[in-house]
Order: C-alpha cells, then structure tokens, then sequence
C-alpha cells in the first residue's frame, strides 16, 4: 500500500497524501458528496486527515453520530465533535434518512513500536488453547456470528437467533444449541470467561472473533 491513506466508497478510491484532508457528508463542497437531498446526513459528517503522526477520522457534525465497524466485525459509535486513530482498516457508516453510505478507510500499517528481541521473556496467555474447535462447531459458530463478518448493509454486529441460524444450516435448533453450549463448557473449564449465562452467545462471539476462531473468510462455509 501506499504512504498515504485510502478512503473507498462503492467503485471510487482516493489515496490520501499526508498534507491531504478527506471530507464527507451531504454539501458538494466535501471530497464525496453523498447524497445532497438526504437532510439526515450532515453537511459536513467527517473528515479523514492526518495529525501528529497518526490518520484520524473525525466526526464534524455537531449532531449526528458515525458508526464505526472494525477489521474484526464489532461496530462502535463515533459521537459528535470527536475523533478516532485509525491504525486498522475500517468501516464508516454514515446512515441517512433515505440510506446508509459505507466508506473503508485503509492506512499503512505502522511498524512495531517494540523490537520482539525486547520483550520480557515468559510464558504467554493461554487462555482456551488446547480446546477442540472442530469444522462443525466453527460452521455453528459462523452461522451465528455472520452479521459481525459481513459488509454493510448486511454488517449487523449481533448474534443470529438460534433459529435463525439453524435454518440457515439446515439443522435442527436443538442440535445447535446443544453444539453451542458443549463448546462454551469445554472453554470456560480451560479458564474463558463469561461464557455462560444470559449473555453467552456475544461474549463467544467476541472471544471466537478476536482469537480468529471464525473470520470473514469462514463465511465460503455458508455458501457450500
């Protein structure tokens, strides 16, 4: 990639140099210009620029917030007047009244701020390693964690029903949800927490998807 940043919207990439402002929003004064009808999009929504060292996204609106879903699937809120680092490839989600518009914003990625010669000498976090994740209980896992995998509009960084989900499989609910639940045992007896109770299914979700358990490239098992 290269030095400068890169903002894609629909078939449209911009490459950024450092001295470069990126803006977006509804005004035809803006970089990209998203849709000047739609009055639920601000005029002026964001901006992408550099500072410091660092790229940020910046909302500018003075009211309406922006979503931001990382290269990992989670989805989290950029309140007006405020700013993020973009040090990972994400997604913003400017949402309108008439519709949603996505921008993926890439940056280069930054070296290691610590040589690994430097770092202490132990063992590591072993949290979970040793269980068994065969293909079965990935593909259960994918059908339910498929909305955090895919892109908008169809990103939804929820779990699917269990229903929902075995119908997508073709599988019994019950046969699911026994498969579900025998993999959070065997993980929180090799010490992961918060995997049982009301709020299971999301904490195995962020436990799967950020130990790369499932990712985005899980999601070809749902198209055999």
């Amino acid at each position: 990639m290269d030095a400068g940043a890169t903002v894609t919207i629909g078939d449209r990439t911009y490459r950024l140099g450092d001295e470069e402002r990126f803006t977006f929003g509804r005004s035809d004064e803006c970089t990209v210009c998203l849709n000047p009808e739609d009055s639920g999009i601000s005029r002026l929504a964001g901006s992408i620029e550099r500072d410091g060292g660092s790229w940020w996204l910046l909302n500018r609106s003075s009211l309406r917030p922006l979503g931001v879903v990382d290269e990992l699937g989670f989805r989290s809120v950029l309140p007006p007047g405020r700013r993020l680092a973009v040090e990972t490839p994400v997604r913003v989600v400017v949402d309108g009244s008439q519709s949603s518009h996505t921008l993926l914003v890439q940056v280069p990625r930054l070296a290691p701020a610590t040589d690994p010669a430097d770092m202490p000498i132990g063992s590591t976090t072993s949290i979970g390693e040793g269980v068994l994740v065969n293909e079965a209980d990935r593909l259960a896992m994918v059908a339910l964690f498929a909305g955090y995998l895919e892109d908008p509009p169809r990103h939804d960084p929820h779990p699917k029903s269990y229903a929902a989900a075995a119908a997508r499989l073709g599988w019994p609910r019950a046969t699911l949800v026994e498969r579900i639940e025998c993999l959070c045992t065997r993980l929180t007896n090799a010490g992961v927490p918060n995997l049982m109770g009301w709020n299971a299914l999301a904490n195995l979700a962020e436990y799967a998807l950020t130990t790369g358990l499932v990712t985005k490239d899980d999601l070809r098992l749902l198209r055999r």
